[in-house]
């Protein structure tokens, strides 16, 4: 798989990509955004590395009827998510290693040990009814 980039007239084909049980990494940046200019070719290689993980750069911005919800606190946000688990939703530094740990973190655990910490403080709970990019995106369809 490649980084995809969440477009107006693409939205049927990413939703396609990231459904079943498969992992999404996706960074929730600005077109605007220095920093965020300079992170996507160390995203992009992580999604390289990564083949087997579907990852979307979305600029939240252009796609705020998907996003525009979602607390985007600093750039880059990062969202990871399995099947309908949201397993992480946050701002992290454009570290392509720290977020390379993250996913391998991630990635090693259950589906039952994600579901567990999924539901595990109010604020992952809150995750899982905002931060479904899968729903997001199926919603914007339906508008």
């Amino acid at each position: 798989m490649s980084c995809l980039t969440l477009e107006t007239d693409n939205r049927s084909d990413i939703l396609e990509a990231i459904a079943g049980d498969r992992w999404i990494v996706a960074c929730l940046c600005a077109a605007w955004c220095d920093v965020c200019r300079q992170y996507r070719p160390s995203f992009e290689e992580l999604a390289a590395r990564h083949p087997d993980k579907q990852f979307l750069w979305i600029d939240v911005e252009d796609q705020a009827d998907v996003v525009g919800e979602l607390d985007v606190e600093n750039f880059p946000t990062i969202l990871i998510q399995r099947d309908d688990i949201v397993a992480f939703y946050g701002t992290m530094l454009p570290e392509a290693r720290q977020l390379h740990r993250l996913i391998e973190a991630q990635t090693e655990r259950s589906a039952d040990e994600l579901l567990a910490e999924a539901q595990s403080s109010s604020e992952r709970r809150q995750w899982q009814d905002d931060c479904n990019l899968r729903s997001l995106l199926a919603d914007s369809l339906e508008a």
